[in-house]
This record gives structure tokens, sequence and C-alpha cells, in this order.
């Protein structure tokens, strides 16, 4: 009831909103592409999501806030922007539909994992080995730092490993979706043999992409405070915000006997209780070596690039799709050697995985949709300007102002890529001849924040996937994360100005981990113990 209150309110303020945009626009003729007017749909949005709690009609809504504003409340237009332009031509990008491929195939293989009784192996081995909450948490962070290839992979392959694990220490699905997007981008933006190094090289024109890639990871702080955060609070039990709520009820039988919730058991499926260990290692091991060779393949490692080149010029997409299919294949075949499924129960798990991931599916053609009505009404070239005009003053404080602008841009838009291939250019262009260590330290503010804004957005991909992987409501995710990533960007933020003045990585990388410290020092001492404290 209190939700449909919320819902009736938003709903009276959305339509208010619409006459005066519909009079601004059609009446006044106001201009609103390349203005602040092209970020309030992804705003409206992610507004919406956390308002009403319910992200699917809050990213249409969105989507339909920036038809209206390019169709200018013309009826056919706004139709045809919304379907043809947005959803339709989303869908039938190249890029994104490998991702969506690459999902389901992911999907597919989380389903031959628990029908084999892999997973319920895993989870009995961890059981023994890997002992208390404090355990299973590192063991979460250390198997995410170690999947440093890809964050899309990173998130559904953690996800899937440790959720057994975690759900038996009884550690809210929350709490695991954290620590999955927390060791996803941070990881993939300072991991050099990744996806997103491949992604910034691309980006930077004149210089050595993936020179200049390495010498910005001391200074990505955001990355590097975030893994450190994740760790000091396991090991020092904290929890704050939304997420002590959670962590709370974790402990109670309740939290996990909800049949509505989206991470219970479907009884429905047969299980081998006879699977072992290596009926989840030997397809986890597979689907990383052939991903990795995916991705060097179309960056042309076989026809004579070096490693570091290959990955440089990798289409991740299609890289993706080939190592996972082909994983899924010889996984299909091991299993069925083995004798711990049979053909028709495999040939079962496939339509399953896809429904699996029908929620995450639908969640980031909305949100891809979204970006492209934002880029549409020209939110990029108004956010550069933003950034070229403050270029002239305050040098010393350019890289927190380009941190801030770089967590703003990828908060309203949900993409991260599409943030530091706006801002990078313009840094170069701004610093390639006047200050070259001002631009290492900014191209890395601007990765950082997008990294920072990406990791907050309700919109994102990663954060998407995230849910996904751990099997979590995508807004209880969403709010329970956001109190975690501000903290480490408000460090970050301040730790950027240091740099600015100091110009070494080191002193000011060591100045923001003695703030991270004392921050959450602070935090621990002055709120009350959750039950997981205690």
């Amino acid at each position: 009831m209190k939700n449909n209150k919320k819902i009736l309110i938003s709903g009276i303020v959305l339509l208010v909103f619409y006459v005066i945009a519909w009079y601004c626009i059609e009446v006044k003729n106001v201009e609103v592409t390349e203005t602040f007017w092209a970020l309030l749909p992804s705003l409206i949005a992610i507004v919406l999501a956390l308002i009403t709690k319910e992200v699917y009609s809050s990213l249409f809504i969105g989507i339909l806030t920036g038809a209206l504003f390019w169709g200018k409340f013309h009826p056919v237009a706004v139709l045809n922007h919304v379907f043809q332009d947005g959803i339709v031509h989303v869908v039938s990008d190249s890029w994104n539909v490998g991702i969506l491929v690459f999902l389901v195939i992911l999907g597919m293989m989380v389903q031959l994992m628990n029908r084999t009784g892999g997973s319920l192996a895993f989870g009995r081995w961890a059981t023994t080995h890997i002992k208390g909450r404090v355990g299973a948490q590192l063991a979460t962070i250390l198997l995410g730092v170690l999947i440093f290839i890809d964050d899309y992979f990173n998130c559904l392959t953690v996800g899937s490993v440790m959720r057994p694990v975690t759900d038996k220490q009884k550690i809210s699905r929350e709490k695991l979706s954290y620590l999955i997007d927390a060791t996803a981008a941070p990881v993939c933006i300072i991991a050099p043999i990744s996806s997103w190094a491949a992604a910034v090289a691309g980006f930077v024109q004149g210089e050595n992409g993936m020179s200049l890639f390495l010498k910005a990871i001391p200074y990505n702080f955001y990355a590097l405070l975030t893994i450190l955060t994740m760790v000091l609070i396991v090991t020092m039990k904290i929890s704050f915000g939304p997420m002590k709520k959670y962590e709370n009820d974790a402990l109670t039988d309740e939290y996990w006997a909800n049949k509505n919730y989206v991470g219970a058991e479907d009884t429905s499926l047969k299980v081998n209780h006879n699977g072992r260990v290596i009926d989840m290692i030997v397809p986890i091991i597979l689907l990383i070596a052939l991903c990795t060779v995916g991705m060097i393949y179309t960056g042309g490692f076989f026809k004579g690039e070096t490693f570091i080149d290959a990955f440089a010029n990798s289409d991740a997409s299609v890289g993706l799709v080939l190592g996972s299919a082909c994983a899924l294949i010889i996984t299909i075949i091991f299993y069925l050697l083995r004798g711990v499924i049979s053909f028709d129960d495999a040939m079962d798990c496939l339509p399953e995985g896809f429904k699996q991931m029908v929620p995450a599916i639908l969640i980031l053609t909305f949100a891809w949709s979204l970006k492209a009505m934002t880029d549409n009404l020209g939110a990029a070239p108004y956010v550069a300007g933003i950034v070229e005009g403050s270029a002239a003053g305050l040098q010393a404080f350019l890289p927190c102002i380009i941190f801030l602008i770089a967590i703003g841009l990828s908060f309203a838009t949900g993409t991260s890529w599409g943030t530091f291939g706006i801002l990078i250019p313009i840094v170069v262009n701004c610093f390639q001849n006047t200050d070259y260590n001002l631009m290492i330290i900014s191209i890395s503010a601007c990765m950082a924040g997008a990294v920072c804004g990406d990791h907050c957005s309700p919109i994102s991909d990663t954060t998407i996937m995230s849910s996904a992987g751990a099997e979590c409501e995508h807004i209880n995710h969403v709010s329970t994360q956001l109190p975690y990533a501000l903290t480490v960007a408000a460090v970050s933020a301040l730790t950027y100005i240091a740099a600015g003045f100091i110009r070494n990585a080191w002193v000011s990388l060591v100045i923001g981990v003695i703030l991270t410290v004392l921050v959450l020092l602070c935090i621990k001492y002055t709120r009350t113990p959750s039950k997981v404290e205690d």
C-alpha cells in the first residue's frame, strides 16, 4: 500500500512535468539537444527506480521521456523513436546481440552445473574448507580478483560459483551482489590484460594507449580503494546503511524461506546428488581459458599479433560468445561421458538457462535503449563542453573535477565505456602538449569516475549482471551498494585533490588508504553494531 502511494504521487509529478516540458519544447521552442534536458530521461528513470523499487517501468518511462523530447511530443514520431530507433535498434546491434548470447550461454552452463550436482558438491566442499562468514566473503573477493578478463564474465561466473557457499553461511544476496559488483569493473579497469584495457587504449589518439593505461593504474584511486574497502568491511565485520538490515535478515529462516524470493530454489528441477566438485571446476576453467582464447583470436593473435596487442584490438562481444559457446559444447560432452546427466536432461537445461537470464536481458535491453535516447539528445557533447570549459583554470583541482563529472555522466547514462570514451579524448587534447603528468592523472580520473558512476547506477549493465549473478532483487542491490560506493567515491575525490597538488601516485595513494581506514573506523565505532558483528 505504501509503495502504491509512492507510485501514485510519482505519476502525478511526472504528468505535471510532461505538461511543463510540452509547453517549453512545443510552444516556446526550447532547444533540448546538447543541453541539460538531454540528461533528464536517465535521471527520471533512476529517481523512479529508487522511489518505486520497480526497474522495468522506470526504465521504460525514461525511454519514453527521451522519445517525447526528441519527437517534440508528436505521437507517431515518439512511437517510432521508442521502438524503431530505440529497442529494435539496440537489440539488432551486433555488439549487444553478442552480449545477450553470452548471457544466455552462461545461464545454460549454470543450469547444467546445478542439474549435474556440481554446484551442490562445491557447496559441500566449501562448507568444510571455507570457514565462517568472513572466509566465504574473502573467497568471493579472491575469485572476483582472479577473473579479471571481463566484467560481464566476472559477474556471472563469481555469482554462480560462490552463491551456494555464501548461502550456506547465511550471507545475504545483497552482500554477495556488492562483492561481485565491486570486483568486476574495479578489477578490470586496473588489469592490463582485460577487455577494459583494450577499450581504454582504443580511445587514446596520438599516444601509446596501453602505455598510458599502465601509467594510470596507480592513480585509479576509486578502483584500488574499493578493493581495499571490501577487504576491510569483511575482516572488520562492518555493515552500514540498508545493507545492515539485509545482513541481519539473512540470519533468519524467513529470509531464505520466502518462496517469492528471486533466489529460491526451483524444486521442479532434478538434481544429481552424486555430482562432484570437478563437475563445477572443469566448466569454469573451460570458460576462463576459452573466453581468453576467443578474445585474443578476435584481436589477431593467431595472425601474428602479440598477446597484449591482441587484447588491445579484441572484440570482447564476439570473443566471449565464441569462447563460451565452445565451453558449453565441451561441457555437455564432458558431462555425458561422466554419466552425470542424460542427453535429454542436458537439452532441458538450455531453455531453463535462457529463462533464468530473461530478467537481466530485459533490463539490459531497456538500459541500452535509454542510452540511445540520451545519445540522440546529445548528452555526450553537452558534458564534453563542460569539461573543456573547466580545463582553463584550477588545474590542480581538475582531476577531482573530471572524476566528479565522469561519475555524473556514467551514473546518468549507465555506461562506463561510453563515459571514458567521451572524456579521455578531451583530456588528451587538453594536456597532450602542456602537462603530461597531469594528463595521466586526469585520464585515470576519467576511468575511476566512469567506474564509480557505473557502480552506483541502477541502469548500468554491470550492476544489472551483478544482481543476476547473485540472483538478488536488482533494486535491493542498488540501494544497499550505494552507501558503500559513495563512501569510497568521497575518499577518492579528496585523494584526487591531493594528487593534483602532489603529482606523485604512491604518496597520493597512501593518503587515500589512510583516509579510507579512518572513515571505516569512524563508521564502525559511531553506530549500532549489526547482528553479524556481535
